[in-house]
């Protein structure tokens, strides 16, 4: 068994990567970190994903130790130099956001389809329920929120005065939410599915009872502006909560130790994109939305977030032919 899993020409094909991750270590040993180039820094830590799992599949092998111990010790050292290497900075947080967080964005997308899948299904759901049958919506909208919609009126009219307290307390909450959403995921993606479920259900439930009372423009073009970044937020927190728990569930030729803690990174990346968004879109739900700001102008302002949003995760990011493809 033990040839089938480390062959030789298995290690033949994987030990370049190995050579190449020391020769970036080396580098940095020698002349320091900023010795490399960005693209370099990128490589080795795309080369530090690759070696762990060849570490993974090393230690299965009671004949390849040898091989395992000195992977470990390079991916200790690289370790240290990825994670504690770079100093934090507005700037190479913007350079991430701009380049990196897209490309993790369109790896995910499976992820994201089944997310977005599943909060418009329970949408409609809702909807269709509340259509059907309007007491419906008292299993999920309270009293005092049912009484202003049958006097014509938002609920949201109280947030202007205290805009911004509402404001901290909406950013709060939506973080609250969509980190729920992401560390469902450890419930082998049970809690993820439940929050998305909720999302989707109250969304179709509001709008469908809105409608109902004839409210409809007041509560779409109160959503417009913050909702076209809140929304997709939520729902890329769902996208890594299923991340988190498809390498919990399927671990695939990995220890499933090993599984869950790639997964999670890939999770957390994922994840990590939402928080700029939840900001801006708290602010805006604070004292834009609500505001008496022209229904045009509140549509306007959300169509144009959410094509720009659409073109920051689609359109930015570098270009295939800058990273190193993984063998």
């Amino acid at each position: 068994m033990a040839n089938t899993i480390v062959s030789n020409l298995w290690l033949q094909k994987r030990r370049p990567y190995w050579s190449r991750l020391e020769a970036l270590l080396a580098a940095v040993n020698s002349a320091g970190i900023k010795q490399l180039s960005r693209a370099e820094m990128r490589e080795m830590a795309l080369l530090y994903r690759q070696v762990a799992s060849d570490l993974s599949v090393l230690r299965r092998d009671a004949t390849a130790q040898t091989y395992a111990t000195h992977v470990n010790q390079l991916l200790a050292r690289a370790h240290h130099i990825i994670y504690a290497g770079r100093k934090t900075s507005a700037l190479h947080l913007f350079r991430y956001l701009r380049d990196e967080y897209p490309e993790i964005f369109r790896r995910n997308l499976a992820y994201v389809g089944l997310s977005v899948g599943i909060t418009l299904a329970c949408c409609a759901l809702g909807a269709i329920l509340t259509s059907t049958h309007i007491d419906f919506m008292r299993h999920f909208l309270g009293p005092q929120m049912i009484a202003t919609m049958e006097r014509h009126e938002m609920w949201t009219q109280s947030v202007v005065s205290v805009a911004p307290t509402a404001t901290s307390a909406i950013m709060t909450n939506n973080l609250s939410v969509s980190f729920v959403t992401f560390a469902g995921g450890i419930t082998f993606g049970l809690l993820t599915l439940f929050s998305l479920y909720n999302n989707g259900m109250m969304l179709g439930v509001i709008g469908a009872a809105c409608h109902h009372y004839g409210m409809s423009v007041a509560l779409w073009s109160f959503v417009a502006p913050h909702g076209s970044l809140e929304l997709p937020a939520i729902m890329l927190a769902g996208a890594a909560g299923l991340r988190l728990a498809h390498g919990m569930v399927f671990p695939g030729a990995l220890r499933w130790k090993d599984a869950v803690a790639q997964s999670g990174m890939e999770a957390s990346r994922l994840v990590s994109g939402t928080i700029p968004m939840l900001v801006v879109a708290g602010c805006l739900e604070g004292f834009f939305s609500p505001s008496s700001a022209p229904v045009w102008l509140k549509f306007t302002v959300g169509g144009m977030l959410f094509a720009f949003l659409n073109a920051w995760l689609f359109g930015a990011g570098k270009k295939p032919a800058d990273s190193t493809p993984a063998s």
